[in-house]
């Protein structure tokens, strides 16, 4: 997206800002100039991002009517336009995939995958009437590569890149660009958010599971890193100027070590291998259940 041919300030309508990756581009991106519509689901965080000077707006991703009322109050304020979107909003819910259950992997989808879907597709029109645009997706490196108890997330990401990806083919030849972004580790508030999910969605008491899940419980309560190798959201921040500011985007932003190993690794060991090595990185390894650790 070339200055040449764009407004400035450019705009960006961003979802789930209120902390972490969102809420860090949001500012970064305001920093640089850009027009940010900085959205949040619950209205004390839409006032808290008002108070720290962003164009703040309510948006649940999971509600259609909110997503139009997001889009129209956008569009008001720009005349019609809009440069970029980010769908950033997400969270996991995590539990082995024998204890999920079909309304806790609903629940997953409409946010993750459904709620992409459904802003992307609110904005399409008007990017293809401008004849530009550039759109944004937030994956993880859980997109590509799997790992246990995790299986809800790491379904709703696989699904996203396959949807992002075939929404790429079908923008070939406009100039409106969709790009994924694949964070590895980021220091955020997503194992507070998926530890509240896993009290909502798992019965933990009467699984199989049981042990794995201890260690998961103390893993997802540590204090700092989350995992080797993590890095603040202003990383991700790095990655989405450079998606942005290319004339023509990569397919996919990687970012942080563990990311790009694990994509090389998917391509070069076999899957039995592979699955090895993924166990031994996740820190839940189901060993747990079967008494082998």
């Amino acid at each position: 997206m070339s200055s040449s041919i764009t407004q400035s300030p450019r705009s960006i309508l961003i979802s789930g800002c209120s902390t972490g990756i969102g809420h860090s581009v949001a500012h970064g991106l305001a920093a640089r100039g850009w027009r940010v519509f900085a959205t949040a689901r619950q209205a004390d965080d839409v006032a808290s991002l008002s108070a720290e000077g962003l164009n703040a707006l309510q948006l649940d991703v999971s509600d259609d009517t909110s997503i139009r009322q997001c889009v129209d109050k956008v569009l008001t304020q720009t005349g019609g336009r809009l440069d970029a979107l980010f769908n950033n909003a997400g969270f996991g819910v995590p539990g082995a995939v024998e204890d999920l259950g079909r309304e806790a992997m609903r629940f997953q989808f409409e946010t993750n995958v459904f709620g992409s879907l459904a802003l992307t597709n609110a904005v399409l029109p008007v990017m293809r009437r401008q004849g530009r645009g550039r759109i944004l997706f937030n994956s993880s490196v859980l997109g590509f590569a799997a790992m246990p108890y995790r299986g809800a997330y790491n379904a709703s990401k696989f699904a996203l890149e396959g949807l992002v990806d075939t929404l790429r083919l079908e923008l070939e030849g406009s100039d409106i660009h969709a790009a994924l972004i694949e964070p590895g580790p980021i220091t955020s508030r997503f194992r507070a958010n998926a530890q509240l999910q896993f009290d909502r969605w798992i019965d933990d008491a009467s699984s199989v599971h049981q042990p794995a899940y201890r260690a998961m419980r103390e893993r997802l309560a540590k204090p700092g890193p989350a995992a080797p190798f993590t890095l603040p959201p202003e990383a991700v921040l790095a990655a989405v100027i450079a998606a942005l500011d290319a004339d023509r985007p990569a397919a996919r932003y990687r970012v942080t070590v563990p990311t790009h190993l694990f994509w090389w690794l998917k391509h070069l060991l076999p899957t039995r291998l592979l699955d090895l090595v993924l166990l031994r990185a996740s820190g839940d390894e189901p060993g747990h259940v079967y008494g082998r650790k």
